[in-house]
């Protein structure tokens, strides 16, 4: 899913939940507090964690890895936290 703070919320494809299975993933990349708060409601509306794995990535140097991370033990939040690795490794290089 885009989170509000990617500015591409609007490309979210809502109607595709109802074909979620427990093979599925998804994806959030949380770029703040807001982003992750709204996360938060969308997983809980939606009863994600109970349809598939769900996971949670901080954006590439918008959000520090660890203040994400905390944020999901606090709440006891049921998701998988996930770096961007290709940003990891490669960065902002185009086509990495």
């Amino acid at each position: 899913f885009k989170t509000p703070g990617s500015q591409e919320v609007d490309k979210n494809r809502f109607e595709n939940i109802t074909s979620i299975t427990k093979k599925d993933q998804i994806k959030f990349v949380v770029c703040d507090r807001e982003d992750y708060l709204w996360t938060k409601a969308i997983i809980n509306q939606y009863a994600l964690t109970d349809k598939c794995e769900v996971l949670l990535s901080p954006s590439y140097q918008e959000l520090e890895n660890q203040q994400l991370a905390d944020w999901i033990i606090e709440d006891n939040l049921p998701v998988r936290f996930q770096l961007q690795l290709h940003k990891a490794i490669w960065g902002d290089k185009p086509g990495c």
